[in-house]
């Protein structure tokens, strides 16, 4: 996202937890940041990207949220809950700041590939000042609403549909497997039945068994169905499925998967299935 950033003419000031990772931006022309606070100070626009709710509330709710001048705006690109986007909104509001929640879907290759879909919520001023870092990064923008929150309910529920994509395919394959038909043969028929390359992504994946390198991390999804329930829970919407994966989730990393990709999900019902190499 960075390195699109500063191919589309961006000045790009950048922090990392770990320097040595910055290398590729600092050659194509990002200045690195000692601190989250250094990095958003004097900026238009302070770009979040971490993995949960602790992340982003140790960095933009630390130091770096007094960095940041009034009239900034913190774009907020991570999957958080609902109740901390909320958080955020009120947080950057009362400093004379803006906050427009823009969580985006799409695998590292996506990401690489300038080809994220962006669901963008905040206040319409806010949201229009944003989009040209979101067309410099992405292929397409949602705007779901004029509170930032409605953009982290869409991601959490589009997340959620991808797990449960991933469930099915995992008792599918395991049915077809433990029939001793061929996965890759059944891919083709998914294919033809959903032409989803959404499908055809994971089906591959999931057909090859190929868990590493992690695109996502099992992990992530975890905290990923937690939030589905989260939010369902604060909507009171029953969510069994998402209770169910959950339960899957947790299953895979006591099985050693925690750093696998998520898509390693699918392994849960083929060990249940009794598919030895599962």
């Amino acid at each position: 996202m960075a390195l699109n950033l500063l191919r589309a003419g961006h000045d790009v000031i950048v922090y990392n937890r770990t320097r040595e990772k910055l290398a590729p931006l600092v050659a194509a022309g990002a200045r690195v940041a000692d601190s989250p606070a250094d990095a958003v100070a004097g900026v238009d626009a302070a770009i979040t990207m971490l993995a949960n709710d602790q992340a982003v509330r140790d960095v933009m709710l630390g130091a770096a949220i007094n960095a940041l001048p009034p009239g900034g705006i913190h774009m907020g690109t991570s999957t958080i809950s609902v109740a901390l986007s909320k958080e955020l909104a009120e947080a950057h509001t009362s400093r004379g700041q803006g906050y427009v929640a823009s969580p985006v879907l799409g695998r590292p290759e996506a990401a690489r590939d300038k080809k994220l879909w962006i669901m963008a919520a905040g206040p319409r001023e806010q949201v229009d000042r944003c989009k040209p870092l979101m067309d410099a990064i992405g292929r397409g923008i949602f705007v779901m609403g004029d509170q930032p929150w409605q953009a982290n309910v869409t991601k959490i529920a589009a997340n959620f549909m991808l797990m449960s994509m991933l469930e099915a395919m995992g008792e599918s394959f395991a049915l077809v497997r433990k029939s001793g038909m061929d996965p890759h043969s059944f891919l083709e028929v998914l294919n033809a039945l959903f032409n989803s390359p959404v499908y055809a992504n994971y089906g591959k994946i999931v057909a090859d068994r190929s868990f590493e390198p992690a695109g996502f991390r099992l992990t992530l999804g975890l905290k990923d169905a937690e939030l589905a329930l989260d939010a369902g829970q604060g909507a009171a919407v029953p969510m069994p499925l998402a209770s169910l994966i959950r339960d899957h989730f947790l299953s895979a990393i006591a099985h050693g998967r925690a750093d696998a990709d998520w898509a390693a999900l699918t392994e849960v019902a083929a060990r249940d299935a009794g598919i030895v190499d599962a």
